[in-house]
């Protein structure tokens, strides 16, 4: 995500007239008439004008997102999670009693699996089909096979773009829900297997402190 701050060069804090000075420094610098960059250049108007604008710079200091500077893959990634959002809505499982956020990563991690393996076979029929036209020696003046096979290849081939893009955007969310962390209540069936646990004689946790990978030094010498 651009950050608008890092891009004029102000702090979060910074009045509309400090946002204003620093955007007729930065847009002198970076114009193209002062041998600037035009895209530099539009990234500077771009965060002027989310600054100056008090409802998107809240939305923006509230969740770090804004639609117009919002990379694509997270703005992709931002409707992966409010799709789980409203899974979550509809759910009346009472709070505390389930992890939402171990659901939302298992659910990301499965539609992971699933796009990953489908971008798999269109790889492969794109292969088979690639084959097919290799192999097609002799072709009339007006090749209607080959150019359907041809238009076969180009779908698959906008089809695995989409996947990879699909794939992308539920990594990214992935990334976005890394720092949540979920307090689930101790159901009394919990409470009694970590009771019955601690009580448990230490001779099994004795044995475990050495790595498993290391061999005794009787084995060794033997």
């Amino acid at each position: 995500m651009t950050n608008p701050y890092e891009i004029l060069g102000v702090r979060r804090d910074a009045s509309d007239e400090q946002i204003k000075a620093a955007y007729r420094r930065r847009a002198k610098s970076t114009h193209p008439d002062s041998g600037g960059d035009t895209t530099a250049f539009g990234r500077v108007q771009k965060a002027y004008e989310l600054l100056l604008d008090p409802v998107r710079r809240k939305v923006f200091d509230d969740t770090g997102y804004d639609v117009e500077l919002a990379d694509p893959v997270d703005l992709q990634a931002l409707i992966v999670i409010e799709k789980l959002v409203n899974e979550l809505t509809l759910d009346e499982r009472e709070p505390g009693s389930f992890d939402p956020l171990a659901r939302m990563r298992s659910d990301l991690s499965e539609e992971m699996r699933k796009a990953r393996f489908s971008k798999r076979e269109l790889e492969r029929h794109s292969s088979r089909i690639e084959h097919h036209l290799e192999r097609l020696e002799k072709r009339p003046a007006t090749d209607i096979l080959g150019s359907m096979l041809r238009a076969r290849v180009k779908a698959i081939a906008t089809a695995i773009s989409e996947t990879e893009a699909k794939i992308k955007a539920n990594e990214r969310a992935c990334e976005m829900l890394y720092d949540y962390s979920y307090e689930v209540d101790v159901q009394e069936s919990d409470a009694a297997l970590l009771t019955e646990a601690d009580a448990t004689p230490s001779i099994s946790a004795k044995r475990e402190e050495r790595p498993l990978w290391v061999v005794p030094s009787a084995a060794q010498e033997g």
